[in-house]
C-alpha cells in the first residue's frame, strides 16, 4: 500500500487534492481512498487530507501517520506543524515553494531522505499561471505523478477534467502538466525511471 498525507490550509484543495489523487489511481485499475481530517475551521486554517492507493482492497481508514509520500501545499505551515512525524527515510517529498530546502531551513531534512525523493515546485504561481488563480493542487499532483509514479499524468489530468469541466479543467490540467514537467527537468535522469511511463 502507497500512502500520501497532504498538508494544506483551508481553501487550497488538500481534500480535493486526495480526492483527485484516488479517482487516478482508481481509473488505472487500483484500488484508492481519500479522506480529510478538519473541524469547523475557517479558510486559511490547517488542514490535513489522506489518499492510499493499492492493488488490493484496502481496509484501513484511520489517519495516515507513517506515510510513504507527503505533499505539502502551503510552506507557511513548515515551522507550525510537524509535518514530517512519521515520512519513511525513503519517502517523497513534494513541497510547494520557489525557495530551496535550504533557504527555508530544511537541509537537514534533505540529508535524512533520498535527494531524488524531494522536489520544490511553484505551484501556486504555475497555478496563477495557467489556472488565473493561487489554487496549488492539481499542480501539485502533477508533480506528485512524476516524483512517484504512483499515478500517470494522463490520469491525473483525466481525474481533474472528470471534476472541473469547463475552463477550470483545461486550466489545472495545464497546471499538473507543467509542475510534471518541472519535476522532470528537475531531477534529470535520476527520476527517468520513475516518469518515462507518465
Amino acid at each position: 500500500m502507497f500512502a500520501v498525507r497532504i498538508h494544506g490550509r483551508g481553501g487550497q484543495g488538500a481534500v480535493t487534492a486526495a480526492e483527485l489523487l484516488s479517482v487516478a489511481a482508481f481509473d488505472e485499475g487500483r484500488h484508492a481512498q481519500a479522506f480529510p481530517t478538519f473541524g469547523s475551521e475557517r479558510t486559511g486554517a490547517p488542514v490535513v487530507s489522506f489518499c492510499r492507493i493499492d492493488d488490493r482492497a484496502i481496509r484501513l481508514r484511520e489517519p495516515i501517520t507513517d506515510p510513504d509520500a507527503l505533499i505539502v501545499q502551503d510552506p507557511t505551515l513548515l515551522h507550525q506543524v510537524n509535518l514530517f512525524a512519521g515520512l519513511k527515510p525513503d519517502g517523497f517529498l513534494v513541497l510547494n515553494t520557489s525557495r530551496t530546502l535550504e533557504e527555508l531551513g530544511l537541509g537537514d531534512l534533505v540529508d535524512g531522505l533520498r535527494r531524488d525523493h524531494v522536489v520544490t515546485v511553484p505551484a501556486t504561481e504555475l497555478a496563477r499561471e495557467h489556472l488565473g488563480r493561487p489554487l496549488p493542487n492539481a499542480a501539485l499532483l502533477g508533480a506528485f505523478a512524476a516524483l512517484t509514479g504512483q499515478v500517470s499524468l494522463g490520469a491525473v489530468c483525466d481525474a481533474i477534467s472528470d471534476r472541473f469541466p469547463g475552463e477550470v479543467g483545461v486550466g489545472n490540467a495545464r497546471a499538473a502538466r507543467a509542475a510534471h514537467e518541472h519535476v522532470r527537468r528537475s531531477l534529470g535522469s535520476t527520476a527517468g525511471g520513475r516518469v518515462a511511463g507518465a
